[in-house]
């Protein structure tokens, strides 16, 4: 009888174990399919636009209002108007053009500069202390701050847009990669220790892997910075050698009075900022939380 009633007891764990391992197995299982095209267009298209519809049809109904004089708010058809002539001008695309390739390869700069420091601000001791206050310092200062500085050591030239964008991007890369190292587990790097992977090949391996979370929201913030940082530089340092940019497009709707182009300048740095995301920063966003187990491929 004692037999039969150890055998049970070793079935019933045997059975139980089964179930747990299965149970675990489940919840490791992700069900991946395919989002039906017509689901995709209802839940990620749909919204926005709708959304710019309705900001569209309240902006026009305000003109029809007569809130205020039409010089100050002019209807979206004349901002659409302003559009047409700059593309059949053929400067639409070059305007536009001149700031992306300005913004995009100071933040290239600033990344190659900000990820480095921001390693070493996390991994010494001394330089934390030394230059981590001055770094949360730099990334509350207005980036419009930097810009009459930049203006009198550099000239205007490219260099001091590429000066206001570092100091404005760098400081928000290193806080992003410092508040990532900070939040790896202990255990990662004990373990990284054990098997061999010391200085920089465990900071290749082992740190920067775990902080990626941490770090891709510094790059989001750095990218923000990046392109605040040029409009400012381009709206108060105003060149011919510069060339036309959107925040110089702006600039002279400004100085014009001319409210079509203003409203057009303010649409087209919103629409590249929204773009930039969309394209380069979600996707990434998206790919760091996935293969972490934190969002389920659709």
């Amino acid at each position: 009888m004692a037999s039969t009633d150890t055998t049970a007891k070793a079935t019933v764990k045997n059975d139980d174990l089964a179930g747990l391992e299965a149970g675990l197995d489940a919840l490791e299982a992700v069900q991946v399919s395919r989002t039906p095209v017509r689901e995709v267009l209802l839940r990620k298209v749909l919204p926005p636009l709708t959304a710019v519809a309705l900001v569209l049809v309240v902006w026009q109904l305000l003109v029809w209002a007569e809130v205020t004089e039409a010089y100050k708010l002019p209807a979206p058809s004349a901002v659409w108007d302003s559009v047409s002539e700059m593309w059949l001008q053929g400067t639409l695309f070059d305007v536009v053009w001149t700031s992306v390739s300005r913004g995009l390869l100071g933040f290239l700069l600033a990344l190659a500069i900000g990820t480095p420091l921001g390693l070493l601000v996390a991994r010494v001791r001394f330089v934390r202390a030394a230059i981590g206050p001055i770094l949360s310092g730099l990334q509350s200062l207005p980036s419009v701050a930097w810009v009459p500085p930049a203006v009198i050591w550099l000239g205007l030239n490219d260099s001091m847009m590429f000066a206001v964008i570092l100091l404005g991007a760098v400081p928000s890369i290193a806080n992003g990669l410092v508040s990532g190292v900070d939040q790896v587990p202990p255990l990662f790097l004990r373990a990284g220790r054990t098997l061999g992977a010391t200085g920089l090949k465990g900071a290749w391996h082992i740190v920067l892997p775990a902080a990626l979370p941490g770090y891709v929201a510094g790059l989001k913030q750095g990218w923000a910075f990046s392109w605040r940082s040029l409009m400012a530089a381009e709206i108060i340092a105003s060149s011919p050698d510069l060339g036309l940019g959107l925040g110089q497009l702006l600039e002279n709707g400004r100085n014009n009075a001319d409210m079509p182009g203003v409203f057009l300048a303010i649409a087209l740095i919103l629409i590249v900022g929204i773009a930039i995301d969309l394209l380069i920063f979600s996707p990434l966003e998206r790919w760091v939380l996935r293969s972490r187990g934190l969002l389920v491929r659709s």
